[in-house]
């Protein structure tokens, strides 16, 4: 009986308690798996800790995500999907924008060109539209002994022949000889077996139009008949992502993007030219973010982008997109993002609501790289490829 009581003090002891500890506990557990909630982790496991995004680089490269992996937006299904404009002739379409938009460079010159007799301050005029518009100091001390051997030369009063030579002497300026086709041919691997993207790099600073044109640009590769790939790694403006979404689902092409604002943007380019190889696309389109307030920071976002890009695909094309309206402005704009990001082409929007389309000439003249792009107007098919003559000609106006 002796043992048997001190058994019983024991279980009055320590028993009762410890049950109600442990009663206490499964409680707290089933309240949580009701409502869905997940049990607490010890500070070193893994509820919480950085997210990777799929197949990503070292962190050499790219830095650890703290959201959700890159994910793709399906584009949509319904309605039926836009069927964009043919690309060719676009600019010869456009070009009566062009010349409605009242350019100094076409009747002001044609004007004073066609005086019976022409002054030095006719010619002191001539300068001066030049110089408004944009061409640039150099590019219009050419245009302008050009022209004036041409006229003491030839003797013409003739508005036509006037005309047909400021023509000459524009394109001349221009420079139809510069390659301005854009580089989108995909390629093949070493084994031959799988496909590789192009991949377009779109640099340039916000209110450009950059997002914007990106969504065109899709529009133009899917009317030549490339399937294409969108990565929306501007991550720090929120509308910027659902804005490429939806340009690409007009026309059927994939977005892949982040699910987290200010996610890493080397990290969502690298899951779109991934996206793109896996996919067998022809082209892979990268919007960037257009933060000019620091250069270094940019120098390092954007160097960081294009390392983790040539580690899946080879990057074709570097364009850089300029608002046409903010004239030199824009030219400084285009000097830091050509130091950094290795431009090699040009997209020129907004170019039918100003009067410097000389920004053409002087943008060429300081980048060494042509215009290869031209936006004029609000339209979704407004994109058109530059060519020279029809640039020109849209200056000029109607012969």
């Amino acid at each position: 009986m002796a043992g048997v009581n001190e058994t019983l003090e024991l279980l009055l002891t320590f028993g009762l308690p410890a049950l109600a500890v442990v009663g206490t506990a499964v409680g707290v557990l089933t309240r949580r798996r009701g409502r869905g909630e997940a049990p607490e982790q010890p500070a070193g496991g893994r509820t919480g800790a950085p997210v990777r995004p799929a197949g990503a680089p070292d962190d050499a490269d790219v830095d650890v995500v703290t959201s959700a992996p890159v994910v793709e937006e399906a584009p949509a299904r319904a309605p039926a999907l836009d069927v964009p404009d043919p690309v060719l002739g676009r600019l010869t379409r456009l070009r009566g924008r062009l010349a409605r938009s009242g350019s100094p460079l076409g009747s002001r010159l044609l004007a004073v060109l066609s005086r019976d007799h022409l002054t030095e301050d006719d010619w002191d005029e001539l300068e001066e539209t030049l110089l408004l518009a944009d061409v640039g100091a150099g590019p219009t001390g050419e245009l302008l002994d050009a022209l004036r051997a041409r006229v003491r030369v030839e003797g013409v009063r003739d508005p036509f022949a006037v005309r047909m030579i400021l023509r000459e002497q524009l394109i001349e300026l221009v420079d139809p000889s510069l390659d301005r086709s854009l580089n989108t041919m995909p390629t093949l691997t070493e084994d031959g077996e799988r496909q590789v993207p192009a991949v377009v790099l779109v640099v340039g600073v916000n209110g450009t139009g950059k997002t914007t044109t990106v969504g065109k640009l899709a529009r133009v590769l899917v009317a030549e008949g490339s399937s294409v790939v969108l990565g929306a790694a501007d991550t720090f403006r929120a509308a910027a992502a659902d804005q490429l979404s939806t340009w690409g689902a007009r026309v059927g092409v994939p977005t892949v993007r982040s699910d987290r604002d200010g996610a890493d943007p080397a990290a969502v380019a690298f899951d779109a030219v991934r996206r793109g190889r896996e996919t067998g696309a022809d082209v892979v389109l990268v919007d960037t973010a257009g933060r000019l307030q620091n250069k270094s920071g940019l120098m390092d976002e954007l160097g960081k982008i294009r390392r983790v890009i040539t580690k899946e695909a080879p990057l074709g094309e570097v364009l850089l997109v300029l608002d046409a309206t903010t004239g030199q402005n824009g030219l400084n704009q285009a000097r830091v993002f050509a130091e950094v990001a290795g431009v090699t082409g040009i997209v020129l929007t907004k170019l039918d609501g100003t009067a410097k389309g000389g920004i053409v000439v002087a943008v060429q003249r300081e980048l060494g790289v042509p215009v290869k792009l031209v936006g004029l107007g609000e339209g979704a098919d407004d994109l058109a490829p530059f060519e020279p003559e029809d640039f020109v000609d849209g200056l000029l106006g109607e012969s």
